[in-house]
């Protein structure tokens, strides 16, 4: 069983930085997908980033596009976000999400994904 632990989230002033982390444990993290999704309250989720499985290809949201990164150390079976020029509009609940083949077409589709953390909250303030 795939386990998925986030962290790194809190509380950041707008145009502030944040990085937050995803350990994975219970698979085959070389040689999955991993991705970042975030919700906010009364809004549906929404797809941040994914990278594949040897960091050579990325693809991100376009509201995220120039200030996030997504980066991966398969040493450390996890995965990284980290978020530049924080905006109020960042904040939510930030998820970690798995699967194993990375297909452009398909990469910000939730229900392609086969295993998800509990989220860290990223709060930013005006």
């Amino acid at each position: 069983q795939v386990q998925l632990v986030e962290s790194g989230g809190g509380l950041v002033q707008a145009g502030g930085s944040l990085k937050l982390s995803c350990a994975a444990s219970g698979g085959t993290f070389s040689r999955s997908v991993m991705a970042w999704f975030r919700q906010a309250p009364g809004k549906e989720r929404e797809f941040v980033a994914a990278i594949n499985w040897n960091g050579i290809i990325t693809s991100y949201g376009d509201s995220v596009k120039g200030r996030f990164t997504i980066s991966r150390d398969n040493a450390k079976n996890t995965v990284y976000l980290q978020m530049n020029s924080l905006k109020p509009e960042d904040a939510a609940a930030y998820y970690c999400a798995t699967k194993k083949s990375f297909t452009i077409a398909t990469i910000g589709l939730i229900n392609e994904y086969d295993y998800w953390g509990q989220g860290t909250q990223v709060t930013v303030s005006s």
